[in-house]
């Protein structure tokens, strides 16, 4: 018990966990796991949900809690010593979980369950959980012949492998580059607080001028504000060449792995009888076949293309005419979009950035929260992996329903993006109820010193949005009522129905009712005007068009990598993505332009034959926050506890234990519509 990783009394022991006790815990746990295991295999009598699944939950839980530990301090506070831990256990996990999911007498036990005439006395959570249980099987290769599971095994401790050594590239290739501007005359345009901020990096480098990263918060606001256009080229080209052939170590380069990444899948799909790895990604998610995919986001490019034409020309025209820059180039399109925005809007996002310091939008966002769903969210304490960390809990009626950690800033060895994880799940075990817990990351700028002392973080309307979407997804896992682990919060549910709760909650970031609660100027501590937040409202759709049609890309080109391409062919995955952005896009990068060998949401962050499930999910979203709309017409508040209390009963607090679109449809009374995602994206004719 003294290594922190096998203690599960209460909350992670992030103080005291150190590399050296990875290899020590994942044994114990995996040597536990393999003896439940061996235990289960053996022949009973009376198979029943507490003599056999309960026991297997119950070591399983353990060995995937401690991994979460040690997969998310990978992603937060990566250090060699953390990688190479994390890289010696990966092949033991994968090999275990595969083991799993290819056991012949877990599979005959699980079928003896579904086809006792007890099931249909177990809960419909059980009911689900045993399903999604014979499908995941069958998904695993359970029932392959005992050659092709030998190779299936290795397909999966492969790609794992891979998956994670893109993740790494990705983060060297970022770490690695560095751009120091000693005169502060080549920095023109750039606002105080972001020249601020990269003095201060240069400083604590031991260095004098400015410092700038391809972390964002340091990289966007050059190509959105640097009048130097030959930085914001430089800056550009760093960016989109990062781990690929063309970037600054060949070690780093993602392309291979890309290769054999996509070659491993279609094996995979062939071992378990599919045409390709398409379809097997769709299997437990609600859209049915590529086809379908494919088509809607057909529909969606057809549907968004003139505005985007609309969006680009006007782009051009303002670039020569305004900006004298008769040949408008992809280091340019951030820079030309914020000049017209703040011509056309009369504001710019770092004016706006100033009335939105950390303190005031989490505010906001629980004052939001509280309201909807009749919770309480309250500061908490907890053991953290960093001085930044915060960590809160959130009560009902006085009595715990869940905590979470708040990851807020950008920093050297963490991952970019943001994301939403679990760290524990909601489960009822034989000492009550266990109460879940997330993690909640997201790299913004952090807080700065301004006249020696520490000012709060100030977050555009985009990170706003950012941490509101994530919330979302947490509130999903956090406010869950299902007591079964594999159907509990967000696992079970179909991954293009996951991102619902996190869209539906961006949509009340242009509400004046919450946002004027969420703001006060980092000076004069005056709320955002109206007449500001009209002029953002006016904007909401700025190259919505453009906007939509860069996702239809990303999700088309995963799409056609996964279903219709062949790795062993003629065409590379580059030539893949070029064929796309010719038909559908309106806006070409260069041809130096590695996208995908960044693209870590499909090559090592689970969303293969899966990115399209944004717009998916963006569909169910609009249309479930359309009822919110609609209800304004009987007497309520658009914030109505009425409205939250049928979201959470339908939607949010039944997790996974049911199919995504029966939760759709017990909330909205029928099946959902494109029409509220068109006209909330300035998109309906």
């Amino acid at each position: 018990m003294s290594n922190p990783l096998l203690n599960f009394d209460g909350l992670p022991r992030f103080d005291e966990i150190r590399p050296e006790h990875v290899t020590p815990a994942i044994e114990t746990l995996l040597n536990r796991c393999k003896t439940v295991v061996a235990g289960l295999e053996a022949p009973m009598t009376d198979i029943t949900w507490d003599n056999f699944v309960t026991p297997l939950d119950d070591c399983t839980e353990q060995l995937s809690r401690a991994w979460g530990i040690v997969g998310h301090l990978s992603a937060v506070v990566d250090t060699p010593e953390l990688r190479a831990a994390y890289n010696e256990n990966i092949p033991r996990i994968t090999e275990f979980w595969t083991s799993l999911s290819q056991n012949l007498a877990l599979f005959k036990k699980y079928k003896t369950l579904r086809n006792a005439s007890s099931f249909d006395s177990l809960s419909p959570s059980r009911q689900r959980v045993i399903e999604n249980t014979l499908r995941d099987f069958r998904l695993g290769g359970a029932e392959l012949p005992e050659d092709k599971k030998k190779r299936f095994a290795e397909i999966q401790e492969k790609t794992a492998s891979l998956s994670t050594r893109f993740s790494e590239n990705v983060l060297d290739a970022t770490n690695d580059f560095e751009l120091f501007i000693k005169n502060v005359s080549e920095l023109s345009g750039l606002p105080e607080d972001i020249l601020h901020a990269a003095q201060a990096a240069a400083r604590a480098d031991n260095k004098t001028g400015y410092k700038f990263t391809l972390h964002f918060p340091s990289f966007y606001p050059v190509m959105q504000y640097a009048d130097n256009r030959a930085i914001r080229e430089k800056m550009y080209r760093a960016n989109a060449t990062r781990a690929s052939e063309l970037g600054t170590n060949p070690e780093w380069d993602n392309t291979g792995n890309i290769n054999e990444l996509l070659r491993l899948r279609k094996e995979e799909a062939l071992l378990l009888g599919y045409p390709n790895f398409a379809e097997v990604s769709l299997v437990p998610k609600m859209a049915r076949t590529p086809d379908e995919v494919i088509a809607f986001l057909e529909d969606l490019a057809e549907r968004a293309r003139p505005y985007a034409e609309k969006d680009l020309a006007e782009l051009k025209r303002f670039g020569k005419d305004e900006l004298g820059i008769d040949d408008l180039q992809a280091w340019d399109m951030a820079y030309v979009s914020e000049k017209l925005r703040q011509k056309r809007y009369a504001f710019s996002e770092q004016e706006v950035r100033q009335y939105f310091p950390e303190p005031n939008v989490l505010e906001g966002l629980f004052r939001l929260v509280q309201t909807l769903y009749s919770v309480s969210i309250l500061p908490d304490t907890a053991p953290v992996w960093h001085k930044d960390v915060k960590f809160f809990r959130i009560e009902k009626a006085g009595k715990l329903i869940g905590q979470f950690y708040m990851d807020l800033y950008a920093r050297p060895g963490k991952r970019g993006g943001a994301w939403m994880d679990d760290a524990r799940s909601r489960r009822m075990t034989a000492n009550g109820l266990q109460t879940p817990v997330a993690y909640l990351t997201c790299n913004f700028s952090s807080p700065l010193e301004k006249d020696g002392k520490r000012q709060p973080a100030l977050f555009t309307h985009d990170e706003v949005m950012t941490l509101y979407h994530e919330f979302g997804h947490g509130l999903h896992h956090l406010l869950t009522k299902v007591d079964e682990l594999g159907v509990s919060g967000i696992s079970g549910v179909e991954w293009d129905a996951v991102e619902m709760p996190s869209q539906f909650m961006e949509n009340f970031c242009w509400e004046w009712d919450v946002v004027r609660h969420m703001t006060s100027h980092i000076d004069t501590k005056e709320p955002l005007p109206k007449e500001l937040f009209d002029k953002m409202l006016a904007a909401k759709n700025y190259q919505s068009g453009l906007q939509m049609l860069r996702q239809v890309e990303f999700s088309l080109a995963d799409m056609h990598l996964h279903y219709d391409y062949d790795p062993d062919g003629q065409k590379t995955a580059q030539n893949v993505l070029d064929e796309i952005r010719q038909k559908y896009a309106v806006v070409i990068p260069p041809a130096f332009n590695r996208f995908l060998q960044s693209f870590s949401h499909i090559f090592a962050g689970g969303y293969a034959a899966g990115y399209y499930s944004y717009k998916w999910a963006e569909v169910l979203s609009a249309d479930v926050y359309s009822a919110f709309e609609e209800s304004l017409a009987d007497g309520n508040d658009l914030v109505s506890p009425a409205m939250g209390a049928r979201l959470l009963e339908e939607i949010l607090s039944v997790g996974g234990s049911r199919p995504a679109i029966e939760s759709f449809t017990a909330f909205r009374g029928r099946q959902p519509t494109i029409d509220a995602l068109l006209r909330h994206n300035g998109l309906a004719a």
